[in-house]
């Protein structure tokens, strides 16, 4: 990754001066795949993944992903793993990070302000809607930062309110990454990681809490259905 960030961070900030939208997504997703294939050749980290069959089918299917948060894994893993582009929601400071950061502010994606919380979510709904309109899938952490394994953060709503005003239905997906790839921790071990795709969860008519309550129950059920060991 360190050899490879600087390198081809470059390459998308030239190529971003005539090219824009779901070309320069491509690129970028180029980048994560040697990421992740390196950890699997170098470190032995490989993936499984099931529940392929829930995702929706359709150029232009909305979907509002919300995927369990254990470590950087998934940040890199689920656009590879995705038919559809994606679009963060994220902290805007993280476009301050050299290279990595640049290249991300070339890409559409909804990048806030978590002081100016009212706002931020106005901004979250307003560009939701375009995206999904485009075909590009939402994603979100729903937990908001990652989690230790056998751990269960605060859920937010966020991700499920944006649902609602979008009326997008919920694609749950618990992740078990902290197993090979823990959080602040430059080790990886050997081993796989389990990507479990829930069933879409209709979101029209509901309450954002209550879906909220319903998509958390899922995961953390899958995640210790997944991953018994860290739950004794």
């Amino acid at each position: 990754m360190l050899v490879t960030v600087m390198p081809w961070a470059i390459v998308m900030l030239v190529a971003s001066i005539w090219r824009r939208g779901i070309p320069m997504y491509w690129m970028a997703v180029t980048w994560l795949s040697w990421a992740v294939h390196g950890a699997r050749v170098i470190c032995g980290v490989k993936w499984r993944v099931i529940g392929r069959e829930n995702l929706p089918v359709g150029t232009t299917a909305p979907a509002v992903l919300l995927v369990k948060h254990q470590s950087t894994m998934e940040t890199f893993l689920m656009p590879v793993l995705m038919p559809h582009p994606l679009a963060y929601v994220f902290k805007r400071e993280l476009l301050h990070v050299p290279f990595f950061g640049w290249a991300m502010a070339r890409l559409d994606m909804i990048h806030i302000d978590r002081s100016q919380r009212a706002q931020a979510f106005n901004k979250v709904v307003e560009q939701g809607k375009r995206l999904l309109a485009q075909g590009i899938w939402i994603i979100m952490f729903p937990e908001g930062t990652r989690i230790p394994r056998g751990q269960k953060g605060t859920y937010k709503s966020g991700g499920t309110r944006l649902a609602v005003e979008t009326g997008a239905p919920v694609i749950p997906v618990a992740v078990t990454s902290a197993k090979c790839w823990p959080r602040k921790s430059f080790l990886k071990h050997p081993g796989v990681v389990d990507v479990s795709i829930g069933k879409p969860i209709p979101s029209q008519g509901r309450q954002p809490e209550e879906l909220m309550r319903e998509v958390e129950a899922w995961i953390e059920a899958e995640m210790r259905r997944l991953d018994p060991e860290a739950y004794e």
